[in-house]
């Protein structure tokens, strides 16, 4: 299931079902008309019931000033590393806390505890991602009386994430430099409902076959106009930046 930017629900076959041929001699047009119907329906109650968790953790943050990022990338981007780096780089000046997403394990909530911010990691098992109702359960839990911005790392994807709202003030898009440059072109949803793109692992860019402006063309594809980060976690290039921007979103 899909939610495009512009709110339409792609619904994909679901049980192996395909179109057969078939003697035009016994149609039997409701049988195959009816099971689609119904995965749509229920595609669209699941992401209703989303939509209004989400905007009860959306009510929930705001009537406590918290500014909520969701970030989204594919598996590998750089996400753990970059939210170690702006922790660390934050500390004294800005009130943070992060719910971490991961199939299995909370490697992640080990690496960002370090950090000494509030942490809470959401094990979605079979799912693909995080989901509003989750990440509401987990909010009182991470929250602290002062904290002023949130991060939520969703599970490693860049399809299903991009269509389950939170509740967050936007979705960030992240984007290594060894995932190919047009990764925004083949991923739309993503990169065209993110309000910030970040490009990570700049500091690969000398040794690889990777072509920024080439990767800033596809962003701009989809994203017209769309503010990008260029920026390395591992040697700070770019950081101080990003971390001036995230200061500014919370006042």
């Amino acid at each position: 299931m899909h939610r495009h930017a512009n709110g339409e629900v792609h619904a994909h076959p679901v049980g192996g079902a395909h179109h057969h041929h078939h003697d035009p001699a016994h149609e039997h047009t409701h049988e195959h008309a009816e099971p689609a119907t119904r995965v749509v329906t229920v595609e669209q109650r699941v992401l209703a019931v989303n939509d209004q968790h989400a905007a009860e953790n959306r009510a929930w943050l705001a009537k406590r000033g918290i500014v909520a990022l969701n970030l989204i990338s594919s598996p590998g981007t750089g996400k753990t590393l970059l939210l170690e780096r702006t922790l660390e780089r934050l500390k004294s000046r800005v009130s943070c806390a992060v719910i971490t997403g991961d199939q299995q394990t909370d490697n992640d909530k080990q690496r960002i505890a370090r950090t000494g911010v509030p942490v809470e990691q959401i094990e979605t098992h079979d799912s693909c991602h995080l989901d509003a109702a989750r990440v509401g359960q987990t909010l009182p839990l991470v929250v602290k009386p002062d904290t002023r911005l949130l991060f939520i790392e969703n599970v490693g994807n860049m399809v299903c994430p991009a269509a389950f709202d939170l509740g967050e003030a936007f979705q960030v898009a992240l984007l290594s430099t060894t995932e190919g440059e047009d990764k925004p072109v083949k991923y739309p949803t993503l990169f065209a409902g993110a309000k910030v793109v970040v490009l990570t692992k700049l500091d690969l860019a000398p040794h690889l076959d990777w072509d920024l402006a080439a990767c800033r063309r596809s962003i701009q594809q989809v994203h017209p106009g769309v503010f990008v980060f260029e920026l390395s976690a591992k040697t700070g290039e770019g950081m101080d930046a990003w971390c001036a921007y995230l200061e500014r979103l919370v006042g």
